[in-house]
């Protein structure tokens, strides 16, 4: 089996799949071989076929009824066929295959009773060795390859590589049971023992970018900041059907991404949309949340009317459904460079990535039983009545949509909510101005408060 193993590095080397297999006659070395379908444009050149070939050879003689093989991965269906027809006396395998395996895994070809040859077999020698190869050959490709799925789209890197004040790489998740395979784009820049860790949501139609202007003040500061792209925005897969879009399926998604990363110490930060999911995660483990730094959000429970700013931002969405997304930004914010405004744009080069940016307007619950109005007031009583950390409001008073009178209503209903930063200059994205925000937080959330 270590000659096999020997043969399986081979393969490897050749950028094989690496399986190795050897034949002895009468105890005697005769032949080796190992997977050469790549080289070989063969799809039956399996490690066990391409020993068997070369045994045959060897004795002049299609029959190797003295013969046993030695394989490090347990044979499939095909190598099972063939190697009951070479009248082998024995197989001996090391790993099993759990997905394609013909010796007991997945069928036993070995232990059909109708056929006229019955070739012995036995499994696990070295197993774990032999699994170790296909483990470290697998595992570079895993890490760099994540299969995209047929109902999303991904966004390649190199639209992102001219994106100004955004030197950060990125880190991807896809294994999360809410992704179900889907890849999910995240920031997550300081020392992983941080004091405090600032999370940032963004909210619709923006991305990660958005707080390009607070990360630096946070981490410079010595604390970590995680920052997400929700799925449909930013560098995370796109779902091309609107429908796939649901609040419990980017809200779960959320409460998976926090216990993935096992966050503590946490101030929250959020905006937007950012808030609508963000604002009902703390309730389901208070004792990893520190802060809040809400900014022009709203807790939309479904009891009370939606803004008229609002109401005629959704209608206006309705409308211009192919608006675009960095004059939007733009508009509201005379100070932010033309290429920074057009980095808003990276993520929806045409219509089939844009399906969250259709859905979210008409996603926010309006209605008492509408999907996440319950949850929310479910929030609503946990910020009243149990939240236990400090809180920090910063308004756009600028913003039609979810401006000053959206955001007094919220602080009233957050326990002790203690300090309120108006920005007359500001309007919805209150990020871009973000740089005396987190200059703020830093010594609101400072443990003690600084003056």
């Amino acid at each position: 089996m270590r000659l096999a193993l020997e043969q399986a590095d081979l393969a490897a080397q050749a950028g094989e799949v690496p399986v190795g297999a050897v034949v002895t006659y009468q105890g005697r070395l005769i032949a080796s071989g190992h997977n050469r379908c790549i080289a070989d444009s063969d799809p039956t050149a399996h490690a066990e076929v391409v020993a068997l070939r070369a045994a045959a050879l060897a004795l002049g003689n299609y029959r190797l009824d003295d013969c046993i093989l030695y394989v490090t991965l347990e044979p499939c269906a095909m190598c099972s066929g063939a190697l009951i027809n070479a009248r082998l006396q024995k197989v001996v395998f090391g790993a099993s295959d759990a997905r394609a395996g013909a010796a007991g895994s997945v069928l036993d070809v070995f232990a059909m009773a109708a056929l006229n040859h019955h070739t012995r077999v036995q499994g696990g020698l070295l197993a774990q060795e032999c699994a170790k190869a296909l483990r470290d050959f697998f595992k570079p490709k895993r890490a760099n390859m994540s299969p995209l799925r047929e109902d999303a789209l991904r966004i390649p890197e190199e639209r992102f590589a001219h994106v100004p004040n955004y030197p950060w790489p990125p880190q991807y998740l896809s294994d999360l049971p809410s992704l179900n395979g889907l890849r999910m784009h995240y920031l997550d820049e300081g020392p992983r023992d941080a004091g405090l860790t600032y999370l940032c949501l963004h909210g619709n139609p923006a991305w990660s970018y958005l707080y390009r202007k607070m990360i630096p003040v946070f981490t410079g500061a010595g604390h970590r900041v995680v920052a997400p792209d929700l799925i449909g925005f930013g560098k995370s897969d796109k779902l091309k059907k609107d429908s796939a879009h649901q609040f419990e399926f980017h809200r779960h998604l959320l409460l998976e991404f926090v216990e993935r990363l096992d966050l503590k110490n946490v101030v929250l930060v959020v905006q937007d949309w950012g808030g609508i999911f963000g604002l009902t995660l703390p309730m389901e483990a208070p004792q990893r949340y520190r802060g809040l730094l809400a900014m022009n959000t709203l807790l939309a429970c479904g009891d009370a009317p939606l803004s008229p700013g609002f109401l005629a931002w959704r209608a206006w969405c309705a409308k211009n459904v192919e608006f675009d997304v960095g004059k939007l930004f733009a508009r509201g914010n005379s100070h932010v460079t033309e290429p920074e405004w057009q980095a808003y744009n990276a993520p929806f080069p045409d219509a089939g990535h844009r399906a969250a940016l259709r859905v979210f307007p008409n996603m926010v619950p309006e209605f008492s039983d509408s999907p996440g109005a319950a949850i929310a007031r479910q929030a609503r009583d946990f910020w009243k009545n149990d939240w236990a950390g400090r809180s920090f409001l910063a308004i756009g008073q600028q913003d039609p949509v979810l401006g000053e009178p959206v955001m007094r209503a919220l602080q009233s209903q957050i326990r002790g909510c203690e300090k309120v930063m108006l920005l007359p200059e500001a309007g919805h994205f209150v990020q871009e101005h973000g740089q005396a925000i987190a200059q703020a937080a830093i010594a609101f959330f400072s443990d003690p408060p600084l003056a």
